[in-house]
């Protein structure tokens, strides 16, 4: 089996009807993030920084090494197993459309499958969760509740 590169692209899209400055903040700021993604960082998205994410819920952390900042318009982060994750904001009339793009994926065809589909669930999570906090400021518990057998905190 092969793969094409459109196989091995992971994307996940959604409209936030906010605008742009804060959505993008929501990203880059951990006092926002942890409240619909990750529990914990070691720091805000800044260009240049080595940053460590963790989920506290289930003992795991990830390393990421921020490669692009630009401001309300695009990040782009390198992790530890060489993957990488890009955002973009597009500001429309109703709010801001967030496209994550997340690449690199290695491994057998079947592995990377299973890579690029975790990894569109995992991002289509995320801006789930970013659109309840920021659209009607409920914290859903999306990724605590995506494996509750896995939690040990």
């Amino acid at each position: 089996m092969t793969l094409s590169n459109e196989v091995t692209i992971a994307k996940a899209e959604m409209l936030i009807r906010k605008p742009v400055e804060e959505v993008f903040e929501a990203f880059i700021n951990p006092l926002i993030t942890t409240k619909f993604w990750f529990t914990k960082s070691s720091g805000n998205l800044e260009e240049g920084k080595r940053i460590r994410w963790d989920w506290e819920m289930y003992g795991v952390s990830a390393e990421l090494d921020v490669l692009k900042v630009e401001q309300n318009k695009r990040i782009l982060i390198k992790f530890d197993d060489e993957t990488t994750a890009e955002w973009i904001f597009t500001p429309r009339t109703e709010g801001t459309f967030v496209t994550i793009t997340n690449t690199g994926f290695k491994g057998s065809p079947d592995e990377i499958v299973h890579q690029v589909i975790d990894s569109i669930g995992g991002y289509t999570i995320v801006l789930c969760g970013l659109k309840a906090y920021l659209e009607h400021n409920v914290i859903l518990n999306l990724v605590a509740d995506k494996f509750p057998d896995a939690i040990v905190n």
